[in-house]
């Protein structure tokens, strides 16, 4: 009987493993749920570019704060007090660049677009995950048509463009920052287009699409010289209380949705498997996304396929164990 059962349960094993999705044996990059109390309004999400499975945010305070959390436990590896600026006054929006730097977005206005200016900060992404302190950068904003609320912030992955898209008007709008920032002077955001009115966004790796968010949908744009082409598909972006932040896993294959709130959770949503064409052989046909045998990368499949074998063999062993019992 010990025998029999050693068998079973390693069958089932083998069938949890087979069932997994790829990289869930180190859990980075799946669900999670922020375990620090002190973050209490997660505004914005970045996915580090330095530190695999660590996701970068802040309160929508008046504290210049940045919290490490790891997606596999959902606790703060680090935290960063930044120097060299003012006090924060409603930091909304947090992105990493090319250049490796992390840009957090002051730019969230209460008061419903009536300051005259908001702010960028800027400095390098810590090599070690510890607390410390960094130097930023701080630039100060101006929009060219005038003052405006905005909680979204995206730093192109390939040209290192700053991009702001506000939300106080029923038909928010995307601005394009100069194409570098300076601490010199006034650096003037000047709208190249017309988005929904969203809470967050970001731009894919490979920098071909735009993700914008609001508190009921979310929408993926492609992007193409500079700027937003066609009108966006809609993404399968969950339902959360306050949908205040987005962003892209590292590697491209997902979107990753939070909110704010105590222990808020973050929620991962994969890309649609025709919309990652680096994960195909040249002329393969798209694959089906209804979540059937047919659908996912050939390793997910090949997964499915050895799953269902071994919950077979699984369901023969115990049907023939129930028999040899009947037996005796």
């Amino acid at each position: 009987m010990r025998s029999f059962l050693g068998v079973v349960g390693g069958a089932a094993l083998v069938l949890a493993l087979a069932a997994a999705p790829a990289g869930a044996a180190e859990g980075a990059d799946q669900d999670f749920t922020i375990q620090d109390s002190r973050i209490k309004e997660s505004s914005g999400i970045a996915a580090s570019h330095a530190h695999p499975g660590i996701y970068w945010t802040h309160n929508d305070q008046d504290a210049p704060l940045i919290y490490g959390v790891d997606s596999r436990t959902g606790d703060t590896v680090a935290t960063l007090t930044m120097k060299g600026v003012g006090t924060p006054r409603d930091m909304e929006a947090i992105s990493v660049g090319p250049d490796g730097d992390i840009y957090v977005g002051d730019i969230g206005d209460n008061k419903d677009g009536t300051w005259d200016h908001v702010w960028i900060y800027r400095f390098p992404e810590p090599k070690q995950l510890r607390n410390q302190t960094v130097t930023a950068k701080q630039y100060d904003v101006k929009y060219a048509d005038g003052p405006r609320n905005a909680e979204a912030l995206m730093v192109h992955p390939k040209t290192g463009r700053v991009y702001i898209a506000s939300k106080n008007e029923n038909t928010g709008g995307l601005y394009a920052g100069p194409e570098r920032l300076s601490t010199s002077g006034t650096n003037v955001f000047r709208r190249i287009g017309d988005v929904p009115w969203v809470t967050d966004g970001a731009f894919s790796p490979d920098g071909e699409r735009l993700l914008l968010r609001g508190y009921f949908s979310a929408k993926e744009y492609a992007w193409k010289d500079g700027r937003l082409d066609g009108d966006g598909r809609s993404v399968g972006a969950p339902f959360q209380g306050q949908a205040e932040s987005a962003t892209y896993t590292t590697d491209g294959a997902a979107m990753m949705f939070g909110s704010e709130g105590l222990n808020s959770g973050v929620v991962r949503v994969d890309r649609p498997e025709a919309e990652r064409p680096s994960e195909k052989a040249p002329g393969a046909s798209p694959t089906k996304d209804s979540g059937g045998a047919t659908g996912g990368t050939p390793e997910e499949r090949g997964n499915f396929t050895l799953g269902v074998i071994v919950l077979g063999t699984a369901t023969a062993l115990v049907i023939g164990g129930k028999r040899l019992l009947r037996r005796r």
